[in-house]
């Protein structure tokens, strides 16, 4: 495989850690990388390029998404981010892949929406919003992703009562199940290891009868159905249409097309789909089809709102999302933000979704962290002494506070009286002959 390629980009504009984590886009493979001590030959995955050595950071994880005819495989330091391609056998000449990286950086600004200056987006939303310039600083990059409209709409059909985990192990499975794999790539992590890429099936091979009951058998429960159902609507009403340029079947070029229709009519045509209601509907019409203004609603955004930004209602318990007040809350939140509403949307949400408890704490919190094991422990520590959980959109107590001063010195001492008595455990196992 090729050496990486750079591009200049700050995280603030685009950070993968949290861009390709947030419930945007399910398919993309994680792979933590070797520190430099245990680093592997070039050409084994590791980041091979001389200009490594001169950077700020050195980066830690490798992503990776197959594409119809090839795999994009991207890094990112603290000021650059590294791109290359992997293609199936037989390979391209060096002329051919010189040009297959061009295609593949027009890919990459098309698909993270580089023309967009997201800097300047935090300004503006942190000036009209002081709910968002409090954590601005340590959620940056996060942006909105310019996905392909029929891998987005399938995803968020199964997005209907799951979580991100769980929607990644479906999306994966799916691609495993229906389409055939393009190539095989050694593990960054561990290079004697191999893992296979396949491609996002095409509506045609989701619109056949049998696949309801394949997807079943695969966990997709009633999704399954209205999988099937859609793919078969979509191939069968725009089949006819002119044969496409590329690799895309001309439904798929007809569900592209949807970005250049109103947000409403785009939406009417979503909404016709099996299994696609409001919030699904707006979650392609932002993610995939260029609606910046859209902001997808549901109830965990719906108390967001009500916490934050004064929408009268419940802050706790179950509430029923009536159209009503779906319009009012998008509303509300599109009046604060702009035309950019759906982008911030993003933000705010990622910002609150628990597995994000701990993102930027490093660099944001006035509380000195050695490690991300003992960071989990002193905000598990501080959620305990002071009564309530912490929020992400709440920013760390600041120590010269009282009482919060007399409180976070009674989490130093509960983690170190903990440490402590862990060493003597161990200690005391080792001279039983019991493991550490």
């Amino acid at each position: 495989m090729a050496l990486f390629q750079q591009l200049r980009v700050s995280p603030a504009q685009v950070s993968l850690a949290a861009v390709l984590k947030c419930g945007q886009s399910f398919r993309w493979s994680i792979f933590p990388l070797p520190t430099p001590e245990t680093k592997p030959e070039a050409g084994q995955g590791s980041l091979d390029t001389p200009l490594a050595d001169a950077l700020k950071g050195v980066p830690t994880h490798e992503y990776r998404l197959c594409l119809k005819d090839r795999v994009v495989c991207l890094q990112q330091s603290s000021d650059t981010l590294f791109y290359r391609s992997a293609f199936p056998d037989p390979q391209p000449s060096p002329a051919q892949r010189a040009e297959k990286e061009v295609e593949t950086l027009a890919w990459i600004r098309d698909y993270f929406q580089m023309d967009v200056d997201l800097e300047d987006l935090y300004a503006q939303w942190a000036l009209q919003d002081k709910v968002f310039a409090k954590f601005q600083d340590r959620f940056k990059g996060i942006r909105i992703l310019r996905q392909d409209p029929w891998e987005n709409l399938v995803s968020f059909i199964c997005s209907s009562n799951n979580n991100i985990s769980r929607i990644t192990k479906m999306v994966h499975n799916l691609c495993k199940q229906f389409s055939p794999p393009l190539l095989s790539l050694p593990d960054p992590s561990d290079p004697s290891q191999t893992n296979t890429y396949h491609p996002f099936p095409p509506p045609s091979l989701l619109a056949t009868p049998d696949v309801t009951g394949t997807l079943r058998t695969l966990g997709f429960g009633y999704r399954a159905d209205y999988i099937q159902r859609t793919a078969k609507m979509l191939f069968d009403t725009h089949t006819a249409a002119p044969l496409s340029s590329g690799l895309r079947e001309p439904s798929e070029v007809w569900l592209s097309g949807l970005r250049l229709q109103d947000t409403s009519k785009a939406r009417e045509e979503l909404l016709k789909f099996v299994g696609v209601g409001r919030k699904v509907a707006d979650c392609i019409l932002l993610m995939s089809l260029d609606k910046k203004e859209v902001v997808p609603v549901d109830t965990h955004v719906y108390q967001i709102a009500v916490k934050h930004y004064g929408l009268k209602g419940s802050s706790g318990g179950k509430v029923t999302m009536t159209p009503k007040l779906y319009d009012e809350v998008n509303a509300r939140l599109q009046s604060l933000w702009g035309d950019y509403a759906g982008w911030a949307h993003s933000v705010l949400f990622t910002a609150d979704l628990k597995i994000f408890s701990t993102y930027g704490l490093e660099s944001s919190s006035p509380v000195k962290v050695q490690s991300t094991s003992k960071k989990a422990k002193k905000a598990k520590a501080i959620t305990a002494v002071m009564g309530e959980p912490m929020s992400p959109l709440t920013p760390l107590p600041s120590p010269t506070q009282t009482p919060v001063k007399r409180k976070l010195e009674v989490v130093e001492t509960v983690l170190e009286t903990t440490e402590l008595t862990t060493l003597a455990e161990r200690i005391k196992r080792r001279k039983r002959g019991g493991k550490p």
